[in-house]
């Protein structure tokens, strides 16, 4: 218990540090900077197809998603939910309507997107979607392309919080929930570039398609901010709708993939380490 407490003390030392460092840094260049770091996730995770041989192991990738799940239901919850509750208890309304109406509204949005976009995900017989003639490659690029949208509007909406001196969202919790998804991130990115492979493709390639990706998150992550700019006072709408999109994705896809075959509780215990490691990032920056 006492060495816990000596890291925890450490930890939150450099942390205090670390930002009155990027106090003196202007808002755009800290914002810059958060919008990146999930993206590094992405691409070093897809670098993984140059140092890995073969498929991955079936177990590995149980783990992997089931982690990738625990952390997005957490960042979900601390990072997304439970602010937008408590920015609505302080601006005085009701508090359970819109963490209510932007988390149904974001998971119908990513329905729709599922519904209209050609996907194929990993190891899946056939794509969902519209029919289309798009490879095999392209439909496998694009079922991530879809999990990566709330995410970046998730990291965005947060950064457009910490912004507003008005927001009780602090650039540590914005910083925590990046990191989380960068965390995140990495497994994705092996998950997309390796099967890659199996379609004929060269690792190169592979890995150009996973950081295509993961490019779409601080594109979505940017267009948020300019959204929210302009519409502050909704920001706990925005807040629930990114949590709904990203826990659409956790059930309809994520979590489907590391519950199937055997040895399906592998990726339990993958989520419970994505989610309690998220959790602390959240708590401990936030």
């Amino acid at each position: 218990m006492l060495v816990i407490v000596i890291l925890n003390d450490i930890i939150k030392e450099n942390i205090s540090l670390c930002f009155e460092r990027m106090n003196a840094m202007s808002n755009t260049m800290i914002t810059t900077i958060g919008l990146i770091i999930p993206l590094a996730g992405t691409v070093l995770g897809a670098a993984m197809v140059f140092f890995l041989k073969g498929e991955m192991n079936p177990k590995v990738q149980k783990a992997l998603l089931g982690f990738a799940s625990g952390v997005m239901i957490a960042a979900s919850v601390w990072s997304l939910l439970i602010p937008a509750i408590d920015m609505t208890a302080e601006q005085g309304g009701i508090v359970w309507l819109p963490c209510s109406v932007g988390f149904l509204l974001g998971t119908g949005f990513l329905l729709l997107l599922d519904t209209i976009i050609p996907h194929l995900h990993v190891d899946a017989g056939k794509p969902e979607g519209r029919k289309s003639t798009f490879s095999k490659s392209l439909m496998l690029v694009l079922a991530v392309t879809l999990h990566n949208i709330p995410e970046g509007m998730a990291v965005g909406v947060v950064f457009a919080g910490s912004s507003a001196s008005n927001i009780n969202i602090t650039g540590a919790s914005a910083f925590a929930l990046a990191i989380g998804i960068a965390i995140q991130n990495f497994p994705e990115g092996a998950i997309i570039s390796m099967p890659l492979l199996s379609t004929g493709i060269s690792k190169r390639r592979a890995f150009s398609y996973g950081f295509l990706s993961g490019i779409v998150e601080p594109i979505g992550a940017l267009l948020t901010i300019i959204l929210t700019s302009h519409i502050m006072p909704v920001l706990p709408y925005i807040l629930s709708f990114a949590a709904g999109a990203m826990i659409y994705v956790v059930i309809e896809e994520l979590i489907p993939e590391a519950q199937s075959g055997t040895h399906s509780n592998i990726g339990t215990i993958g989520t419970a380490i994505g989610f309690t490691l998220m959790m602390i990032l959240d708590i401990a920056l936030g």
